[in-house]
């Protein structure tokens, strides 16, 4: 997921805002007792989604992949006073691990966790959305799009992660890789949607900002 050097990442970050203590320590935390610490946004991407979040000034959020909350409290910082963010994820190993993070920032009682399948969960949620953040089982971004699409706000955010997939959305698609197929048909669908306008930032491993028309 590193597209320039490590030097440059690293002159980026310390030229970018602070990492908030609580982040930096479920950063650690994240690093020392979970699985696969790499799929964490990260100080810088985590910068980057606060920095949204707080332009788009969102009442209600929307976030598809939990992982350990990382993003979830980046994208709270923007929230509106009275707003709140559902954030849907599979892990049920992770559910406490996630809570006790929430718990010590100021939108504990704002964060509501869903546990289980995205797809059948986001049609459940019986209200409209200003930020959406897709972050999940990438064979599933094409049909997250169309279940997202009638739930936002018009001018409302779509971010969706890992959109250059380690670079391979450049490379010979191996008939068996779901995965990259599904990804390169979902940038494809950004690109050429009409229902949104769209900019690939190429951060960490790809985001692309969406805005609904």
């Amino acid at each position: 997921m590193h597209f320039i050097s490590q030097e440059l990442e690293d002159y980026i970050e310390q030229h970018s805002e602070k990492e908030p203590e609580l982040l930096a320590a479920l950063n650690k935390e994240t690093y020392q007792k979970i699985l696969l610490p790499r799929m964490l946004s990260g100080h810088f991407q985590g910068r980057v989604l606060s920095m949204l979040a707080k332009l788009i000034r969102p009442l209600n959020i929307l976030e598809i992949g939990t992982y350990t909350g990382y993003s979830a409290l980046c994208l709270c910082e923007g929230m509106q006073e009275n707003g709140t963010l559902h954030t849907i994820d599979i892990k049920e190993e992770l559910v406490d691990f996630q809570r006790k993070h929430f718990n010590k920032s100021p939108w504990g009682k704002q964060i509501f966790q869903h546990l289980g399948e995205a797809v059948s969960i986001i049609p459940t949620l019986e209200r409209k959305f200003d930020l959406v953040f897709i972050d999940a089982d990438k064979e599933n971004y094409l049909n997250y799009f169309e279940l997202i699409l009638p739930k936002m706000n018009k001018g409302g955010i779509i971010l969706s992660d890992n959109v250059l997939w380690s670079g391979k959305v450049l490379e010979q698609v191996n008939p068996n890789d779901l995965s990259t197929k599904i990804i390169m048909e979902y940038n494809d669908l950004l690109k050429n949607d009409p229902r949104v306008e769209t900019v690939l930032l190429p951060i960490r491993d790809g985001l692309t900002v969406s805005r609904i028309l």
